[in-house]
């Protein structure tokens, strides 16, 4: 890899240091301004800020483990963060959607993974519900790992129909 490559990707790894300080101050604000059961209305019906403690993973799965979870689920996620390395250092520096998602990835599991080492849990807060319906509370790691995820599928669709449209013409031209 040459400098300019590397310079490039360095790039990515400083933006995804900015969505973990956005992360971590934006949980910070969390444990300083909201109390259990004291949600702030962002937007009436619809976004609210509320804290909650999660033990667990998304959704709040596997909660209730104890110390051992909370050891589990970090090594977990550490070790993720070490294959998300991997994969960033190995995609090509052209590949720019797949290099952004590998960020998003890394800065919302480094998130996530700090606190449930600090405090032994994920502090969540960004609530949103619409009617009866009510999605899971989250935080900004969160959508990090979402959105870093949901690039990554998109691009495996993508990449798919790159080839299948290269494989047709290339029938063509025989």
């Amino acid at each position: 890899m040459n400098k300019r490559d590397t310079i490039w990707k360095l790039a990515y790894l400083v933006i995804a240091g900015g969505v973990f300080m956005i992360d971590q101050a934006s949980k910070a604000w969390a444990v300083r301004r909201l109390r259990f059961g004291e949600d702030i209305p962002v937007i009436q019906g619809f976004l609210n800020f509320a804290y909650a403690q999660n033990t667990g993973v998304a959704f709040s799965m596997l909660d209730d483990h104890g110390d051992a979870g909370r050891w589990g689920l970090s090594i977990v996620a550490m070790v993720a963060a070490v294959l998300v390395l991997y994969f960033f250092w190995r995609t090509p520096r052209s590949d720019d959607r797949i290099l952004g998602s590998l960020a998003l990835l890394l800065a919302g599991i480094a998130g996530n993974v700090t606190d449930r080492l600090r405090l032994g849990f994920v502090v969540d807060f960004i609530d949103v519900q619409f009617g009866s319906w009510h999605y899971p509370t989250f935080n900004v790691a969160d959508m990090a790992i979402c959105i870093g995820a949901g690039l990554l599928i998109l691009d495996m669709f993508l990449s798919k129909r790159g080839e299948k449209s290269e494989a047709g013409s290339l029938k063509s031209e025989v």
